[in-house]
Parts: C-alpha cells; structure tokens; sequence
C-alpha cells in the first residue's frame, strides 16, 4: 500500500445546478478541500473510526479520541460558511438524539452546505433533507448479509432522488482476497462482498451524486494517505468523490491532488488546529482557494 509518511429548498438549490458550490463544473479537474463535523454523544469530536464499537448502550462506547470539544457543531458549521466552503460532511458517530439534533443545528447554520451522514435510512433521510442537509450520506442501509442490497438502494432513491444521495464506499483491504479493496459497514466493524474497483464505481455512479470514501486503513491513525486507494478512486470516479484518511500537511492535499489526477476531493479532520492538530485551518482554506485560482 502506498502511503503518505509524515434549508431543504435552499439545499436542493444549490445541488440542481451543473456548478457546484466549491466553483466548478462537476468533473471538472479542480480539487477541493472537504470539511467535516464528527459528532459523538452530542459532542464535536475527532475519533479514531475504526476503533468504535457497538455496546449495549451508547454511555458505553469507548472510542479512541483524538479531540473532544464544548465548541458547538453550529460554531463549526458557520466557519465553513463564512468560507464558502461547501460540501462537508457531518458525520453522526452515536445513535443518541443529541447527535442527531447536534447534526440538525449544523446544517441549519449552513442551509444547503453540508451533507449528513450516520445511520441514514429513508425515514430519517427526509428530516435532514428538510433541516438544511444539502445531501445524505448512507452505507450501512444499502447493505445486508454483507451484500449490496439493490431494493434497499432504489427504496433510497424513490424518497430522496439520486441529486441528493452520497454513497459511502468507506473500505479496507481484505488481505485474505488479494489484498481488494472491500467496502466495511456498521462503523466498519462488518465486512462486505463489495469490491471497490472500476466496475463497482462506474455501476454505483448512476445510482448517486457523489461518492465518500474513507481509507480505513488509516483513517484517524496519523500514519499518512493510502495513495493506493487515492488513484484507484482518480482512475475510475466519472462523479464528484471526496477521500478521507491520513491526511496532515499541506503536502498531502498536494499528493491526493496529483494521485487522484485533479479529480478527488480530500477531507482533513483530527490534523486541523480547529481539532486539536497542528496544520493550520486557514491555511488549508487559503490552499483550497489557490486551486481555483490556477
């Protein structure tokens, strides 16, 4: 493996058009930077994903933590807005009503900017849709028994229409295939038959908008990018994909720019100062905004 050492109608706006937010036709080979929101047990945090758990209740859960704030998720979500940076992701970590309302508050600071993900069925698909969410974001639903659940999958798109939709092709290698890249479910913890390779994304691209992919592998870990992973995704992406593992530097954001071939966009989470780390947020903006300069 290759790796880095070192409002709903404002929502449904801003998504129908060609353009996208972060000023780009989609497909268009400008990279973007992806902000994010973890939310676990109401809180903003950055958490080591691979290291959760279910347990009989959420007071329970133990999950490696990187950071934890009292900051609100709305704080975070007005930042990005003030920075136009559209397209983040709010990620519920917890299946508690804080984290969920917690996830609400977000996207209602920032209509049409930021996409919900976590435990996303189609009931609850439609509530974020509503409160501002300008897409959802679902793997463990389109799942079952460790297969792709095609009824599952068209039930989503009849409630939410494929404009809206992420698919979530988080994945790790599976060292007893090959080493294939597999998609993993249920905070990761369940493996699935599902290959993450040319025919799976350019099958699973006419089902959705975007693609969300974690490198598990990494992600969290501060052990660099899986760059493996990062040109597969610029090789076979025909629709907008955002990375996200491993990333520290501004050195990085270059690599996943030069690796995935302009085409995929990267997130940064427990490296950022805003989440405790060392790489400077408005350094991060000011390269994001570089690119569309070039």
């Amino acid at each position: 493996m290759k790796t880095k050492a070192s409002s709903s109608e404002e929502a449904a706006a801003a998504t129908d058009d060609d353009d996208d937010e972060n000023g780009r036709e989609k497909g268009q080979g400008v990279v973007s930077f992806r902000p994010c929101i973890d939310i676990h047990r109401g809180r903003v945090k950055q958490i080591v994903g691979s290291s959760l758990r279910d347990e009989k209740s959420v007071e329970e859960e133990t999950p490696e933590t990187n950071f934890e704030t009292d900051k609100k998720s709305s704080e975070y979500a007005s930042m990005y807005k003030r920075d136009n940076i559209y397209g983040g992701h709010a990620i519920l970590l917890s299946k508690d009503e804080e984290t969920k309302l917690a996830a609400i508050e977000a996207t209602r600071a920032f209509p049409g900017g930021l996409q919900i993900g976590g435990g996303v069925t189609p009931e609850t698909a439609t509530e974020y849709l509503e409160n501002g969410a300008s897409h959802v974001i679902v793997t463990s639903y389109v799942f079952h028994d460790g297969k792709l659940d095609e009824m599952r999958l068209e039930k989503l798109l009849k409630t939410v229409g494929k404009k809206r939709l992420v698919l979530d092709l988080s994945c790790r290698r599976d060292k007893e295939d090959g080493n294939k890249y597999k998609v993993v479910t249920d905070r990761w913890q369940k493996w699935t038959d599902l290959v993450v390779d040319e025919e799976t994304l350019e099958k699973l691209s006419e089902k959705c908008d975007e693609f969300l992919v974690h490198g598990v592998d990494v992600e969290g870990k501060k052990m660099g990018l899986d760059l493996d992973l990062v040109e597969l995704l610029g090789k076979y992406c025909s629709i907008p994909v955002t990375y996200a593992g491993g990333a520290r530097s501004i050195e990085d954001l270059e690599l996943v720019k030069s690796y995935g071939r302009n085409r995929v966009d990267v997130t940064i989470g427990s490296a950022l100062d805003c989440f405790g780390g060392s790489l400077k947020y408005a350094d991060v903006i000011n390269w994001h905004n570089e690119q569309r300069r070039r």
